[in-house]
């Protein structure tokens, strides 16, 4: 069974521009993460805080890139190399509208991609980051794997999701979310961090707010 009328990914889905609205607008939308899924907004923006810390010339893939949430920890003027991944048009189309509005379009490149099979070599990225994606992979230990592989030695991994152990108070939007083709099978906190750890990111962290959880890995050398 799949609910009518939302919409999936491909389709720019109008819970994608909620989202992203919650975003830009950090007092009305960090209200709506704390009564809507418990969640702290701010720890979003720390965590794209980091890319903002990251030297000129380093190469930055965003996947899934969405609507360009993330782009929000690029400086004007940075030099990074900031590849936008995602599986739908539609949102590459987005992310390049937010590139052009925030001044880093000179930064930024698209490209359709599929997570499952990321057409890049091993080891070109000196940051991957998966904002509010891996909940969204149809397979997500498989995008672990990918994400891992194209991540060089020493390279951080920065993402956040909505997990399964979060308990009950957020299971009928994981349901609601499945049944509308917006969520995938998602994974529990320790199944995250074990794929991590599988794939050379043994010391990977897991912080939650809410329904999300917020993960940070460096790869070993």
């Amino acid at each position: 069974m799949r609910i009518p009328g939302l919409g999936g990914w491909s389709e720019d889905p109008a819970w994608a521009h909620v989202y992203d609205w919650s975003v830009e607008h950090p007092r009305a939308g960090g209200l709506l993460w704390r009564f809507g899924i418990q969640s702290d907004l701010q720890r979003l923006y720390a965590a794209t805080d980091e890319i903002r810390r990251l030297p000129a010339g380093a190469r930055v893939l965003d996947v899934p890139c969405g609507g360009g949430v993330a782009l929000r920890g690029v400086g004007r003027g940075q030099g990074l190399e900031y590849v936008a991944a995602d599986i739908a048009q539609a949102m590459l189309d987005r992310t390049e509208r937010a590139a052009r509005r925030r001044g880093v379009a000179d930064q930024v490149q698209t490209r359709l991609a599929d997570v499952g099979d990321l057409p890049f070599d091993d080891g070109s990225f000196d940051m991957v980051v998966t904002f509010t994606g891996l909940h969204c992979f149809p397979d997500p230990a498989r995008a672990v794997v990918e994400m891992t592989r194209v991540l060089a030695p020493g390279g951080v991994l920065l993402g956040s999701a909505v997990l399964n152990d979060t308990g009950l108070l957020h299971e009928p939007m994981r349901r609601v979310g499945r049944l509308s083709g917006l969520l995938g099978p998602s994974a529990t906190g320790p199944e995250v961090l074990a794929w991590l750890a599988a794939q050379g990111l043994p010391d990977a962290t897991l912080e939650r707010s809410g329904a999300i959880g917020y993960v940070r890995g460096v790869k070993a050398g």
